[in-house]
């Protein structure tokens, strides 16, 4: 059963974005790839035939008959919390929510028909009011996008392809896949983190839960401002092996690190677009069907190349240097290995100018 209707509002003055998009705010990664699977012809169909394959019955019964549903008589804080994420981003269908005993502080959002909510009870434990506000409208986020959907069917394949990966190059395939589908997964989370702010609309509150996730529940031994230091100490520090190092740690997994997406969000938090939405200007549900796919993917290319013009990462400000077309990189390199002197040609001179310009910070 789910409910419709907002009895109550929220228990604190917040904004409330009436037929809100969830393309206001997506990453462009993931934005792109939600409005594409939105276009595709012919996937209603798909959806329908894979439906009756994959175990959401069985999920279900199984959160009902092991599992805390949340409701007016059981955790009714959540409830209500859960309900004021839906008012707050205007999600008519309120999701069931379920509280799991398990040590380890998770929450996530599952279901094709009708998405399911789980959290469990370390993260019960762990955060406070307005913590846990922030990964309610995390969770309702992903449900408002349509991750709980993609995210089913996708990892359904993915498992389905893994069984054939016997196949001469079926495993490279299969691997390609993978990566590929992990990427998208690290970006839905970045939004779903957007989504957790502007239902809490407090980033302290978000940046407080994501460092007890990293090192729990000893708030008077962290700080905000050191937390985010490390983030940036992660992205500028070592050397290409380290780069290197960095992307064999990612790959696994479906999460960005937790410095990351608090460096992420708060780096959000300060931009016009997030001042838009508080203004009441954004994306509307309405017009998703108008949404153009090649200006989504023009948007995530776009994104994906500053990233490397603006990254301190030392890999990413090597290839920010190659596709800039650093001039005469041969002569560089050519210098460099011949000892021939580097303030001699003119090409030397612009290319170094170009590596300064490169290593500029994102704001």
């Amino acid at each position: 059963m789910t409910e419709t209707g907002f009895e109550k509002v929220p228990a604190r003055d917040r904004r409330r974005f009436p037929g809100i998009s969830s393309r206001a705010y997506e990453h462009p990664a993931d934005r792109s790839a939600l409005v594409a699977l939105r276009k595709l012809s012919g996937f209603d169909t798909v959806f329908k035939a894979l439906s009756g394959l994959l175990p959401e019955r069985s999920l279900r019964l199984l959160f009902l008959s092991d599992s805390v549903r949340v409701g007016e008589t059981q955790f009714p804080h959540l409830h209500a919390m859960l309900r004021d994420a839906c008012y707050i981003l205007d999600l008519e269908k309120v999701p069931q929510m379920y509280v799991q005993q398990d040590p380890r502080p998770n929450a996530m959002c599952i279901g094709l028909d009708e998405p399911i909510i789980v959290v469990t009870t370390s993260l019960v434990e762990l955060l406070d009011e307005e913590e846990m506000r922030a990964v309610v409208g995390h969770e309702v986020g992903h449900a408002l996008s349509g991750h709980s959907v993609y995210r089913t069917i996708l990892l359904f394949l993915t498992n389905l392809a893994l069984k054939v990966a016997w196949i001469p190059l079926g495993n490279v395939a299969v691997m390609t896949l993978v990566t590929a589908l992990r990427e998208w997964f690290r970006k839905s989370e970045l939004s779903a983190d957007r989504a957790g702010l502007l239902v809490g609309q407090d980033v302290t509150a978000s940046m407080r839960g994501l460092m007890k996730l990293a090192g729990g529940n000893h708030l008077h031994e962290m700080n905000v401002d050191a937390f985010l230091e490390q983030a940036d100490e992660y992205e500028k520090g070592g050397d290409l092996r380290d780069s290197v190092l960095k992307i064999l740690n990612m790959l696994p997994r479906t999460h960005p690190f937790t410095t990351v997406r608090a460096a992420e969000l708060k780096k959000w938090s300060q931009s016009r677009d997030y001042q838009r939405i508080m203004d009441g200007h954004y994306p509307r549900r309405e017009e998703d069907k108008d949404a153009s796919v090649t200006d989504s993917f023009r948007e995530s290319a776009a994104h994906y190349a500053d990233s490397v013009r603006t990254s301190k990462d030392p890999l990413f400000k090597l290839v920010g240097d190659i596709a800039g077309g650093a001039a005469d990189m041969g002569g560089r390199l050519r210098d460099k290995f011949t000892g021939a002197a580097a303030g001699g040609g003119s090409g030397t001179d612009t290319a170094s100018g170009g590596k300064g310009g490169g290593a500029t910070e994102q704001g």
